[in-house]
Formats: structure tokens, C-alpha cells, sequence
């Protein structure tokens, strides 16, 4: 048998296609655009995360030349989306989605930290408050779009709109649910009546089903599956949020045990039984033992998107090369940059063009780059590009440290950034962690893939992923070159406690 796995991210939805055993046939993908109306504002409509996961579930079908019938099902995860999607009771979407880079529920967030304790909201959900969470978002829309307000029926996350459009169910998952904070009580695993009252937020807008990531959740109908090759009625899989099905794919099943996914922005994690909670971190059901394991997580707003940046500013040579000679231009600027000593010869750049999200949780973080001369270069710049990222990383890891939480001397990393040798070196060697990489490039398709198969019993247990993952030879930490970044580290986060106050004033202005 052979099972789908689809990611909606928030730059392109892949999926891919294995056999029982993990082993890869087919993958596809298609890129699309965030809409950013404004700085620090992003938003997608619905219907392109639809028409993505058509056409690549399509694409893997045609590639993988399987029959239909021996395709025992699908799981969707999906980026984190923020509001979710306000529908009305016909369903139709009232607005774009507000994803989770968008920062815009400034004013929402200070109103709760004003009015309601931490202990409070903590004490509930698990987490605490920004303008990251999706119920500070859907604050924002109850007071700036009260016409659209009026009209909501209820907010549906990315991938489970797309699941309402397969199926025809409307439902969610337990990691979506907590992901949303503030409104969902991480140990009773359902909303929060009392929560949902103080915040104004009607329960009624929240999704009434809340399945375990490997449930089934409804059938496929007929005019999906005409367009994407498959048998109407094979079972969709309820999957989860991208983060923690990405550790899932790694192998992930226990304490210790923690991944760094690198793509357009990052998330670290680890699991365990909620003992180490941290207003500081986010935390959630997990995808696998949902009722018993709880995924606590740091995200930084960026990390291949800097890399992405500074590419389209200031490498349109590297990128007219990639057209000419079929180099990639990121591969073109590592080779300038890797006579770059670490520290970047003294540039320390904070990684916070899109705000920030945990530990700091600052919307009004900006990208920083200080400790420019004559001397340096391009090349200086871009190293120290990977290198904020790294720091980044290293910021979250000793949050969770100081939990009394304990990691493993090996840290997992997945996404695209792994691709890179020399910046997963760089992530050693700030971090302090070896980094292991898979064997594969498979990331959180590959994770909701063994989901639908835990969902349709092809998998009996989840303890089956270990025997689906192979990983690389590990990439260890240079001591030498850590011990230099201890210092450009420390030197790193004094930057931001300097600097914040400055930033706050220049995002009031604009």
C-alpha cells in the first residue's frame, strides 16, 4: 500500500508519496506568495493552499504510476495559520487568513497582558501571550473589521479548511487547537469556556470536533478525486501543525529527543509528559500519544528567509549564474563566504525582520545589523546572516534548558537549511549541539505520510517511525570555533536589550 503526505507551508505545499515502509516514490511541489500589505502584515487567501494541494497530490499521483486502489489514504498538516480562516456558515471565506508571521494585534496583546494575570492564562493553556497566538489575531479582526465579525460562523485553520473541502467535515486536530493558545486548556485537551469569555471570544467560533493527528476524519468526495487521480471515499487523515509532524518525521518519540526545523522561519522542539512548561516557549498536544505527550517548541520568526533575502537584495549576479550555469546562488554566496572567520570579523546581525517570536515574543523586533567597516564585504554580511540564525536557535534551546528540561547531546535538524553543510556546521558550532541530519530531505510531508498510515492501520504503532528514518553522518561541534561564538553570543543578546527600545519607537513611527 502506499500512503500521501501533504505539507501547506507558507511559501509552497509539497507532498509526497512512500510505500508501508517509508521508502520514497514520488513528490512534488508548488511555490506561491504572502500578501504583506503593510510591514509586518501577512495574510493568504484560502483558495491557493486548495489548488496547491490538488496539484501536487495530482503531480505525485501521475509521477508515482500507482493504482489508485492501492493508495490507502492522506494527511494534511499545515503552517501554523494564525487566525484561521473566517468563514460564514455557508463557508465561504470573509477575509484572508492572518498567518503566523503576521503582526499586526499589537494593541490586543498589551490588553491582555494588562487584564488578565499570567498565572491565569498560563495556568490554563500552557503559554502566554503575543501577537504570534491566533486568538490575539482573532481579537484584531473583532476590533477593526467588525462587519467581517458580524458574519463569522467560525475560523477554520489552514489545512483544515482544506480537509473541510475534501471531505465536507469540518473539524480540527489537537496541536492545531493548542496552537491557537489562550482559549485552549492544554490539560483538559478542549476550549476554555472561562478563557473564551475573558478574551470575547464565542466558543461557537471554534471548531466543536477535535481529533487525535493520525484519526480519520472523512472521506474524499468524488470531484476531488477526479482531479487528483484517486479512488472517491479513500480516507483523509486529520495531520497537524507542521512543526511537531516534522519531528515526527525525524523519529521523534520521546524525552530528550529534540529537532531544529529549518525552512522559511524555524521551530525547535522537544516532547514531554507537560512537566516543562514555559510561558516563554510554546506547547501543545503532540501528533502521537496526543493525550499523553505534550510538544514544546521556540520559533524564530526567521531563518532561510534571511538567507532568501539577502539573496534577492544584493545576489542578482549569483542569481543570474544559478539561470546560466544551473548553480544555485545560495551554494555560489557560501563559497564566497567561507574564508569568513566566525563573528563574521565582528558584524552581529539580529535575525528579527518580521518581529520575533519566542523567547522575546517583541512584534516590534527589527532586523539589525551592527558592526559594519570598509573592510567587509558582501560575504561578511551573508555569514553573518547564518550566523543570526544560529543564535537564534541557541536562545530557544536555553530557555527550555532552564526548565530543568534535558536534550540530548545530538540535535536533529530537518527543512531546507539542512541542505546546507556549511550553515548546519554553523548551527554546531553556536549552538554547541552535534547536528544530525536525516538521509533523506523529508520533512513534515514525510511525517503526516506515517499519519495516514497510523490513521488507515497500514502502520500498527507509531513506534514504526524509527524504522522509516536513516540519518547522515553527524556534523559535530568545532570546540574552538564555540567558544568565539560564546562571545559573539553574549554579545548578540545584549544587542537586543539595547536596541529594543529603539526599535519600538521606529515601528511606532511607521
Amino acid at each position: 500500500m502506499y500512503l500521501l503526505g501533504t505539507d501547506i507551508g507558507t511559501n509552497g505545499t509539497k507532498t509526497v508519496m512512500v510505500d508501508e515502509k517509508g521508502n520514497f516514490v514520488a513528490d512534488a511541489f508548488v511555490e506561491y506568495d504572502v500578501i504583506t500589505p503593510r510591514p509586518s502584515w501577512a495574510e493568504q487567501w484560502p483558495d491557493v493552499w486548495v489548488d496547491a494541494v490538488v496539484k501536487t497530490v495530482a503531480h505525485c499521483v501521475e509521477k508515482a504510476k500507482v493504482h489508485p486502489k492501492d493508495i490507502a489514504g492522506l494527511a494534511i498538516s499545515g503552517l501554523y495559520g494564525g487566525s484561521g480562516i473566517p468563514v460564514d456558515r455557508d463557508m465561504k471565506p470573509l477575509r484572508p487568513c492572518l498567518i503566523w508571521m503576521d503582526r499586526r494585534a499589537r494593541k490586543e496583546t498589551q490588553w491582555v497582558k494588562d487584564n488578565v494575570p499570567l498565572e491565569k492564562i498560563f495556568g490554563i493553556t500552557g503559554n502566554y501571550v503575543d501577537s504570534y497566538y491566533g486568538f490575539t489575531k482573532m481579537m484584531w479582526i473583532r476590533n477593526n473589521e467588525p462587519e467581517v465579525w458580524e458574519k463569522i460562523y467560525q475560523f477554520v485553520t489552514p489545512k483544515d479548511y482544506v480537509v473541510y473541502c475534501l471531505t465536507g467535515e469540518l473539524a480540527t486536530d489537537y496541536s492545531s487547537a493548542g496552537n491557537i493558545g489562550g482559549v485552549f486548556d492544554i490539560r483538559k485537551r478542549t476550549w476554555s469556556d472561562e478563557m473564551c469569555e475573558i478574551l470575547g471570544i464565542p466558543k461557537r467560533m471554534l471548531p466543536e470536533r477535535i481529533y487525535k493527528s493520525s484519526d480519520v476524519v472523512g472521506k474524499l468526495r468524488r470531484e476531488f478525486a477526479e482531479k487528483m487521480g484517486l479512488l472517491s471515499g479513500m480516507p483523509i487523515v486529520a495531520g497537524g501543525i507542521d512543526a511537531p509532524v516534522a519531528q515526527l518525521a525525524a523519529g521523534v518519540l520521546g524525552p530528550g529527543e529534540h529537532v531544529a526545523m529549518a525552512g522559511t522561519s524555524m521551530c525547535w522542539g522537544t516532547v514531554h509528559d507537560g512537566t516543562y512548561l514555559t510561558p516563554f516557549l510554546v506547547s501543545f498536544p503532540y501528533v502521537v500519544y496526543d493525550d499523553k505527550l505534550i510538544y514544546t517548541f521556540g520559533g524564530s520568526a526567521t531563518s532561510g528567509a534571511l538567507a532568501r533575502w539577502f539573496r534577492d537584495q544584493f545576489g542578482r549576479l549569483e542569481k543570474e549564474a544559478e539561470k546560466d550555469f544551473g548553480v544555485s546562488a545560495y551554494t555560489l554566496l557560501e563559497l564566497q563566504a567561507r574564508d569568513i572567520p566566525p563573528g563574521s570579523d565582528g558584524i552581529i546581525v539580529l535575525p528579527y525582520f518580521m518581529g520575533e517570536r519566542s523567547p522575546i515574543w517583541d512584534p516590534d523586533a527589527r532586523g539589525t545589523i551592527l558592526g559594519l567597516s570598509l573592510y567587509h564585504t558582501r560575504a561578511h554580511v551573508y555569514k553573518a546572516m547564518l550566523e543570526a540564525a544560529a543564535y537564534a536557535l541557541r536562545h530557544n534551546m536555553e530557555e527550555a534548558l532552564k526548565t530543568g528540561m534535558k536534550l540530548n547531546p545530538e540535535c536533529w535538524i530537518v527543512g531546507g537549511v539542512a541542505r546546507s553543510s556549511f550553515w548546519v556546521q554553523i548551527f554546531a558550532d553556536v549552538t554547541g549541539f552535534d547536528m544530525k541530519r536525516l538521509s533523506k530531505d523529508v520533512e513534515a510531508p514525510f511525517g503526516d505520510a506515517f499519519l495516514a498510515g497510523l490513521g488507515t492501520g497500514v502502520i500498527d504503532r507509531p513506534e514504526r517511525i524509527k524504522e522509516w528514518v536513516s540519518f547522515r553522518p553527524v556534523i559535530k561541534t568545532d570546540p574552538e570555533k564555540k567558544a568565539i561564538y560564546d562571545r559573539y553570543y553574549a554579545l548578540f543578546r545584549e544587542l537586543y536589550e539595547s536596541t529594543k527600545g529603539v526599535m519600538k519607537k521606529l515601528a511606532d513611527i511607521v
